[in-house]
C-alpha cells in the first residue's frame, strides 16, 4: 500500500485501482504528547518522595557522625587545655583565623563548617550546638543536631552528651529520651 502525504492524495474513480491513505507527517499527536507527560508525571509522584525520603536519611547519618566527632574532639580539647576542661561552643574547637596560631579559643580540632564562628553550625540539614555546659572549668557539656526543616532535611533530632552518650528526639528537637539505637524514624 502506497502511502502520501494528504495534500497528494488524489481520489481514484477507477475501480480496483490502490486506495491511497494520507499520512501525518507533522509530528506527534496530542494524545501521544499527553500520554508521555501523564507517565512522566506518575513516575515523577512515585520517586520525588523516596528521593526526600533518602536524602533525610543520609542527613541523619551525617548529624550522627558529627555529634560522635565533635564529642572525640571535645576530649582532645579538654586534654589539651585541661583548665579549661570541655569547649562551651563549637568555635573554640574550630579552625583559627587566617595567620594566627592555634589555641584555646580555635584549638583547630573541626573545620569551618562544624567549627564556625558562630552557633548553630549547619551541615547536611541539620543545626548544630553545644549548649548546658557548666564551668569554668567546663566539665559537662551537650551537643544537639536538630533538622533545619523537620520532614525534609531529617526527621529526628539528636544529643550527645560529656558521657559519650547518644540520644535522640523523635520529633526533631532536643528532648533527647531514647539512645539512638533504639529509636526509629516516626514513619517507622
Amino acid at each position: 500500500m502506497v502511502r502520501k502525504h494528504q495534500s497528494d492524495v488524489i481520489p481514484s474513480k477507477r475501480p480496483g485501482a490502490p486506495i491511497v491513505l494520507p499520512v501525518n507527517d507533522g509530528g506527534f499527536t496530542m494524545l501521544e504528547l499527553v500520554l508521555v507527560i501523564a507517565v512522566m508525571l506518575a513516575i515523577a509522584a512515585i520517586a520525588i518522595p523516596n528521593l526526600i525520603e533518602s536524602k533525610a536519611s543520609a542527613n541523619e547519618a551525617s548529624a550522627v557522625s558529627s555529634v560522635r566527632l565533635i564529642y572525640s574532639m571535645q576530649v582532645a580539647y579538654a586534654t589539651s587545655y585541661p583548665a579549661l576542661g570541655f569547649a562551651d561552643s563549637l568555635s573554640k574547637l574550630g579552625p583559627p583565623d587566617p595567620g594566627a596560631s592555634i589555641g584555646p579559643l580555635r584549638a583547630g580540632l573541626l573545620d569551618s563548617t562544624l567549627g564556625c564562628l558562630m552557633q548553630p553550625c549547619a551541615k547536611d540539614g541539620y543545626s548544630l550546638r553545644i549548649d548546658q555546659s557548666d564551668g569554668p572549668p567546663v566539665t559537662t557539656f551537650r551537643v544537639t543536631a536538630v533538622p533545619t526543616s523537620i520532614g525534609r532535611s531529617g526527621h529526628r533530632g539528636f544529643c550527645g552528651s560529656s558521657t559519650g552518650a547518644l540520644s535522640a528526639d523523635r520529633k526533631g528537637g532536643t528532648d533527647c529520651t531514647a539512645p539512638v539505637s533504639s529509636v526509629k524514624s516516626p514513619d517507622a
